[in-house]
């Protein structure tokens, strides 16, 4: 009889495993998954200590999947150096913007339709748009929406422009 039972909570413990699983991997590759930010290129506003412990963050992948940014945005794309590598930057332009650039080849970019202009916070200490200019939207892959490690930073992420950085004006923003 108790092994009966045992077979019966085996069986019920697998069909259930073969369900959590990939329901688990639908909501993570469509709504939210963490990721460790590594590396000084988005002090202060992620791993202020200098790597004595890395931020964790919430990534946002829902309100990315029809490229719901804004200026400021802390988001994740995929380096247009390194296909294999995500990096985590801060939106700066939307398509259309003119920006000026901090080192970039063109002084004054405008940036094309479907891009982005991205930087670290850290300037000099990060590849960012001023390295490789605008980026495709659809490298996009999350937005930041919380710091949740370690404990004494938990915070929502909200977006913020740096001081001199953001689009340029225009006659036409009147």
């Amino acid at each position: 009889m108790a092994q009966q039972a045992g077979r019966r909570y085996l069986r019920a413990f697998v069909s259930g495993f073969f369900v959590a699983v990939p329901v688990t991997v639908t909501v993570l590759d469509r709504l939210a998954y963490v990721a460790r930010v590594e590396g000084v290129s988005m002090q202060p506003s992620l791993n202020p200590e200098g790597g004595s412990e890395d931020d964790v963050v919430l990534l946002d992948r829902w309100s990315v999947r029809n490229f719901q940014v804004q200026r400021g945005d802390v988001v994740s794309v995929l380096s247009p150096r390194n296909p294999q590598q995500k990096i985590i930057k801060r939106v700066i332009g939307l398509e259309g913007d003119f920006i000026r650039t901090l080192s970039y080849k063109n002084r004054y970019v405008r940036i094309p339709d479907g891009h982005l202009w991205i930087e670290g916070d850290h300037h000099g200490h990060s590849l960012d748009s001023n390295n490789f200019g605008p980026v495709s939207m659809g490298l996009l892959h999350g937005r930041a929406s919380h710091i949740i490690w370690p404990p004494n930073r938990w915070q929502r992420m909200k977006p913020s422009l740096p001081p001199n950085r953001g689009p340029l004006e225009t006659e036409d923003d009147d």
